[in-house]
């Protein structure tokens, strides 16, 4: 269970705050009373979640790029952070392969780089590295992948984020091996995330969203798919608890990868997902199927085990499939409606929080 006492006055750096899951993380954080710094490069869509939610109003916000070296060391010398979520990447599988040479830049050597400023800056005590639920070894098996399962990545992606995985590990033993030289070094490994203030292209919920709204019908690549899909919110708490574990006494025993995916609740097949947002919206909305050939690889099955982060961090997911995209369109509507997003999105992180600490079903 999160403590939101734990984070009145941390100061937390968040690279990538300006993207969609950075920016969740940094509007949760700020309504903790941490003091947030953000290191990221410009929204790359229009409209964004970053700019609708206001979220550089309670934090520092520094436009950046995560493959300069010199850049980083200089903003962590300066704002001097206890606390580190390294979120900032290339987090599409089609614009990977369209350019391999960016995103391995940016999710392979922008971490080499992060992690060799936490080297150089002694406040840091915790750093959670973001990385994917594709840098597994994808055998397309009907079993969930545990974090013991061999690493790899079939698309430059994938391949990307388990070197990410790669790199981390070899810096943890080689530089901060239980918790040595104070930090403490974990990774977290999420699936399908979605959640109002999506844009991104070539992603299900917001090309659903997108179709919808101008009364188009969605087209589906791969409607048999299965994936792991879980509300933001879902993801996010567990990355912030893992920072809280990481920061105690023992934080050395909980440097290693960690899955946070749903439960069984939140496997469905692309083609349930787009049906059920069709129906949480309406209007008539309608689901087609994509018939394009030559379509780039993407994997067809992927579970996550997430026994271990239950077990030993007592985390769980707490929403179904259906009711994180009720929350989803409820967010893309209220936006439609005129509403004040910061407001907005801040209840949903509220409402969820208080559910948590509740410990019931939202």
């Amino acid at each position: 269970m999160i403590d939101p006492n734990f984070w009145k006055g941390k100061q937390v750096l968040v690279t990538g705050h300006t993207g969609f899951k950075g920016g969740w993380l940094s509007l949760w954080l700020q309504s903790m009373g941490a003091t947030v710094i953000g290191y990221s490069l410009d929204p790359k869509t229009q409209p964004n979640l970053f700019e609708l939610g206001n979220i550089a109003h309670g934090m520092t916000s520094i436009i950046g790029n995560i493959q300069s070296l010199d850049t980083l060391k200089q903003v962590l010398t300066k704002f001097s952070p206890e606390i580190v979520f390294h979120l900032a990447a290339q987090p599409l599988v089609r614009e990977s392969y369209k350019d391999p040479i960016n995103t391995y830049a940016t999710n392979v050597m922008g971490t080499v780089h992060l992690l060799e400023a936490v080297r150089d800056t002694e406040s840091v005590r915790v750093v959670v590295n973001i990385t994917s639920d594709k840098c597994y070894e994808n055998r397309e098996w009907v079993w969930a992948y545990r974090e013991t399962e061999a690493l790899g990545g079939y698309d430059p992606y994938s391949s990307s984020k388990a070197c990410a995985e790669l790199v981390a590990a070899a810096y943890r033993s080689s530089y901060f091996k239980d918790g040595g030289n104070n930090v403490a070094l974990a990774t977290a490994r999420a699936g399908n995330v979605i959640g109002g203030g999506d844009w991104s292209a070539d992603r299900l919920v917001p090309d659903c969203l997108r179709a919808f709204q101008s009364g188009q019908p969605v087209k589906l690549r791969s409607p048999y798919a299965v994936r792991p899909w879980q509300h933001v919110l879902e993801p996010l708490s567990g990355y912030i608890l893992l920072a809280e574990k990481l920061m105690g006494d023992q934080g050395y025993l909980y440097t290693s990868g960690w899955n946070f995916g749903p439960d069984d609740r939140g496997d469905a097949t692309v083609g349930e997902v787009a049906k059920t947002i069709a129906h949480l919206w309406g209007d008539n909305a309608q689901v087609d199927i994509d018939t394009t050939k030559n379509q780039p690889h993407e994997a067809g099955l992927l579970r996550l085990d997430i026994s271990r982060v239950r077990a030993e961090l007592g985390w769980s997911p707490r929403w179904t499939v259906k009711q994180a995209l009720q929350a989803t369109v409820d967010w893309h509507r209220a936006w439609i409606c005129g509403k004040d997003m910061r407001d907005y999105s801040l209840s949903q992180i509220s409402n969820f929080q208080r559910n948590e600490l509740n410990g019931n079903m939202v």
